[in-house]
């Protein structure tokens, strides 16, 4: 069977890089995917590939079925870039100024297609049918495209039994997977603070009162939530990314705006960060007579993985890769909509090592210089096509009936 995938593999290679180099020329940001979309539905066709189309606008669903009936397995691949502007000497670089595939869904994408083609070759050794999910606005937290394209009825017709998917890791060298049983990303909120206070002339501090100032005390505030109020145990993360407010250096200022981020893994740590949140910003901008409006939006959920198909996909990684291919990882507090996929259906998502040959100049997701090895692209789809095979044995000998 891995041969089998590795002759498929090895005669598509060369196809999977230039795919993904012709998306990455062309990124499109969330929910605008129209040809990248295009672009998927073409190839699944080239392929023989069953389409379907019409979810979360821009989604399309491939179906493989295989030569005996079975269980069904779906394989995700996300399709958005991100509104970053490139700074990178690849002769591929973004055609579109303003967007860059900074965050490898392009490899996501590539990677799929390319296993599509394997697992469609390889219909004979199927026992049930594999869905090729590709998803638009992943990065378009906290709404996302994940629920979306269930609530159009991405799966009606066939049901997941398990769900996979797997992201492009620059921390982990290439022959690498990162596989974890529980935790492997977490939840992330947002929010917006509106302090408003009452202007003046920066001589006369009794006459107004500054909104700068009471920031300062609410920023300071926030950042005893998790020292004093989380579990050391725990994990949670709060930060404030801008700030905005001021009209210049003699004037008191009537109103700042603080945007930033809450990340938890436990939902017990995220409705107590949530809370505490709103009592110390509330009370502290009332403390200094001030008024306060809070814009909390839940985003996605924590990513966890079902045991069972982690340690399945482990399983996998090692007999394509070597027993020294998936080593321990600790899980990251970055959001990831596929977590949505995971509270309805059991799988698991899976970290593929990128990392460049020279890691010191390895620049991390959503770094106008990211760039990845593509050496782990016919890796990446090799996996996928794996996991799909391993996944649909280990239903059809009756694994995880729940």
């Amino acid at each position: 069977m891995n041969q089998t995938i590795e002759q498929h593999i090895n005669h598509i290679e060369q196809e999977i890089i230039e795919n993904r180099r012709y998306l990455h020329q062309h990124p499109e940001l969330s929910r605008e995917e129209t040809e990248t979309s295009r672009f998927v539905q073409e190839k699944l066709a080239e392929y023989g590939i069953s389409v379907q189309t019409g979810f979360a606008g821009t989604g399309v669903l491939g179906i493989i079925n295989g030569k005996y009936s079975g269980k069904t397995v779906a394989l995700r691949a996300d399709m958005d870039a991100l509104p970053i502007q490139e700074q990178t000497d690849h002769s591929f670089a973004s055609q579109h100024d303003g967007k860059m595939h900074a965050c490898g869904h392009d490899a996501h994408t590539a990677m799929l297609l390319g296993a599509g083609y394997t697992l469609q070759h390889m219909r004979d050794y199927i026992q049930g049918t594999v869905l090729l999910v590709f998803q638009p606005a992943e990065e378009d937290a906290p709404v996302g495209g994940a629920q979306a394209m269930m609530d159009d009825g991405v799966f009606s017709e066939y049901v997941p039994d398990v769900i996979y998917a797997q992201h492009v890791w620059p921390s982990l060298p290439v022959g690498e997977i990162g596989i974890r049983d529980h935790e492997m990303m977490g939840a992330s909120d947002r929010f917006t603070i509106t302090i408003k206070g009452k202007g003046g002339h920066a001589s006369m501090p009794q006459q107004g009162n500054d909104a700068i100032m009471i920031s300062s005390h609410i920023l300071t505030s926030l950042q005893t939530i998790v020292s004093r109020n989380v579990n050391p145990l725990d994990s949670a993360v709060v930060t404030v990314g801008t700030i905005h407010g001021g009209y210049r250096y003699n004037v008191i200022a009537d109103q700042v705006v603080l945007e930033g981020t809450v990340r938890t893994y436990k939902q017990e740590v995220k409705s107590r960060v949530k809370e505490r949140f709103y009592t110390l910003v509330e009370q502290t901008a009332a403390a200094f007579e001030g008024e306060v409006e809070i814009e909390y939006l839940d985003g996605y959920p924590a990513t966890v993985n079902s045991p069972e198909w982690a340690e399945n996909a482990r399983h996998s990684a090692e007999e394509l890769f070597g027993e020294a291919s998936t080593p321990e990882v600790d899980p990251a507090l970055a959001g990831e909509d596929f977590a949505r996929f995971l509270e309805h259906y059991p799988g698991a998502f899976i970290w593929l090592g990128t990392q460049i040959e020279d890691k010191d100049e390895q620049m991390g997701l959503h770094d106008p210089g990211f760039k990845l090895n593509e050496a782990a692209l016919p890796k990446g789809s090799a996996l996928f096509a794996k996991l799909a095979l391993d996944a649909l044995d280990q239903l059809a000998k009756g694994g995880d009936d729940d």
